[in-house]
């Protein structure tokens, strides 16, 4: 008998997602006799206990005996039970700062850790993630901000209608003006602000159609690397030389800046990448953008006025043109930006049902083969107190 644990979430603020929903588990154990599933009791959760309970799935505040224990946002280093399989997002792969003392713990106490955001296909792809909720919510909070920026519309804050449909029907009914986005990166944060603003209504228009348009309105145009970098030689671009070696590149961003009013951005970034602009473009007179929705969240990364990530509480801050240090937001000479990190918990319902599907789809099916998985070997960060072979790279950071 496989044992699965729902875990509540500890990390505060307490996100209301999860990953699998009341619905979700008893399918999961009507279609597999084999496992079992119990929800640790929780009073933040978008599902409540009863729901589970109502579902058949016990709700306990003792889980020590699952075998597999699943969450969505790191699990405090004092409350992992040692030698247990746990699925989180645990945010060490890229050797954060803040969560070192997590990894040192996931080692000492021996846990398999299996992070959802290195399940990925043999392509590379990742398998499962909420990014497409983030987008979604992104986009919405990027034209939240704009309309109270300039006193042309007043939306409500997607926590407060907590439903996809929700959002867009605000949405559909509120914005008016001229506004003209860009949307970048083609992934699933891209994917999912692309469907918001579709479904809201908003027309797409082709990049070199956005440079020449006079047109007045809300439309929008979606760029992705061929767009955004240019290879410093010739300025052409090469897909696979550049995610190989992309210090050879730089952007093309450039010439969409005079044109944007809201940017939302959703692309990969790392550090050998360039960045979209520089601080000192801002001071410039062409640089038009007034709001942006940084989903993507690289603090001083491919937007390198994303100065710190903030909270559904008090989501935007303001950069000063002039000095470039943070400032108020809303004021006339700040440009406005949304670095909420965890926007997918601003649908939590919606998010949760979305992810669980997906791992249901996929990770189930790898969880019960009777031998490990390739997906989830490559998956595992570490297990029995040492790194797996491809996250050795982690050694110092993780106190080995």
């Amino acid at each position: 008998m496989l044992k699965i644990g729902i875990l509540k979430e500890r990390k505060q603020p307490a996100d209301k997602r999860t990953v699998l929903t009341p619905k979700q588990c008893a399918q999961i154990m009507e279609a597999h006799p084999e496992i079992v599933i119990k929800a640790e009791s929780s009073t933040d959760r978008t599902f409540s206990n009863k729901e589970y309970q109502d579902f058949g799935i016990e709700v306990t505040s003792n889980i020590r005996d699952s075998d597999i224990l699943l969450g969505v946002k790191e699990v405090p280093p004092d409350e992992l039970i040692p030698n247990k399989t746990y699925f989180f997002f645990s945010h060490t792969i890229k050797k954060q700062p803040y969560n070192q003392p997590l990894m040192k713990a996931l080692i000492e106490r021996k846990i398999r850790m299996i992070d959802f955001e290195t399940l990925v296909e043999s392509n590379g792809k990742r398998i499962i993630g909420f990014g497409n909720f983030a987008g979604k919510v992104g986009a919405y909070n990027g034209l939240l901000t704009y309309g109270k920026k300039h006193n042309l519309f007043v939306l409500t804050p997607a926590h407060q209608i907590n439903s996809y449909q929700g959002i867009v029907e605000e949405a559909k009914k509120l914005i008016r003006g001229n506004i003209r986005i860009v949307l970048t990166g083609t992934g699933r944060v891209g994917g999912g602000a692309s469907k918001f603003l579709t479904d809201v209504g908003i027309e797409e228009i082709k990049p070199s159609e956005f440079l020449k348009t006079k047109n007045k309105g809300i439309y929008f145009t979606h760029l992705g690397g061929k767009e955004l970098y240019k290879r410093k030689s010739d300025s052409k671009n090469l897909r696979s030389e550049f995610h190989s070696n992309p210090e050879l590149y730089e952007t093309a961003f450039t010439p969409f800046i005079p044109k944007t009013d809201l940017l939302i951005n959703g692309i990969f970034w790392n550090q050998k990448m360039p960045r979209l602009f520089s601080k000192e473009d801002i001071r410039s007179k062409d640089f038009n953008i007034s709001v942006i929705a940084d989903v993507s969240c690289d603090i001083d990364g491919s937007v390198p006025i994303t100065y710190k990530a903030t909270h559904i509480s008090d989501p935007v801050f303001g950069v000063d043109r002039n000095t470039l240090k943070e400032t108020r937001p809303y004021q006339p000479n700040s440009i406005d930006m949304m670095t909420v990190t965890n926007l997918p918990t601003e649908l939590p319902h919606d998010a949760s049902v979305y992810f669980g599907k997906t791992f249901i789809q996929r990770v189930i099916p790898e969880i019960l083969k009777p031998e490990i998985s390739e997906i989830l070997r490559n998956a595992t960060i570490c297990d029995k107190g040492k790194l797996n072979k491809k996250y050795e790279y982690l050694k110092d950071y993780a106190g080995l």
